[in-house]
């Protein structure tokens, strides 16, 4: 009963999100814009794991990781290898 209602409750969301996608008139240039925004976030952290720059810091490429620094941008890097370093050190 319990996954009844939560597949329900997400199939009215999905479709929720797409009237308002497309009434909108948005498109798919936002996912063009967040395609590029994850790659980026990826490649940032890709460069700061492989330079040699910073030794002792490894920020592994997972989603959390990657949404971080493609919602704040470069200073979520250094956010991201602030964390490492005061917690971890």
């Amino acid at each position: 009963m319990k996954s009844l209602i939560l597949g329900s409750v997400l199939v009215v969301s999905l479709l929720a999100l797409l009237v308002i996608l497309f009434k909108k008139r948005i498109g798919l240039a936002w996912l063009t814009s967040f395609g590029i925004h994850l790659v980026l976030a990826a490649v940032g952290i890709y460069i700061v794991n492989y330079s040699g720059l910073i030794t002792g810091a490894y920020i592994p490429l997972n989603p959390a990781t990657i949404g971080t620094v493609s919602i704040l941008g470069l200073p979520g890097v250094g956010l991201l290898l602030g964390l490492k370093i005061s917690l971890f050190g």
